[in-house]
């Protein structure tokens, strides 16, 4: 990771600025650092909640294939248990 910094400007509303300064003082840590923290929280936070998204994917697909197994072979008892009661039906009239 390089040392190296660059500079950038934000426009921010007033009570927002605000906020930011009650916890910087809080937190005895100058703007740069505030900054510093809230993105790498930020990114950390996308990269799990991307992660998650990516587990409920995979999760879904999982259980999409097992509940396609389940509903064919229901479907299949199902029909077998309708030819036997038309067998059954037919012998009776």
């Amino acid at each position: 990771m390089s040392d190296s910094t660059q500079k950038i400007t934000l426009d921010l509303p007033c009570n927002l600025v605000e906020e930011i300064n009650k916890t910087m003082r809080a937190d005895m840590k100058d703007i740069s650092e505030f900054f510093r923290e809230a993105a790498k929280m930020y990114l950390l936070r996308q990269r799990q909640r991307d992660q998650i998204r990516n587990e409920m994917i995979s999760g879904y697909s999982e259980m999409a294939s097992i509940n396609l197994a389940l509903a064919e072979m229901g479907f299949a008892r199902d029909m077998s248990s309708l030819v036997t009661y038309e067998r059954k039906m037919a012998k009776s009239e």
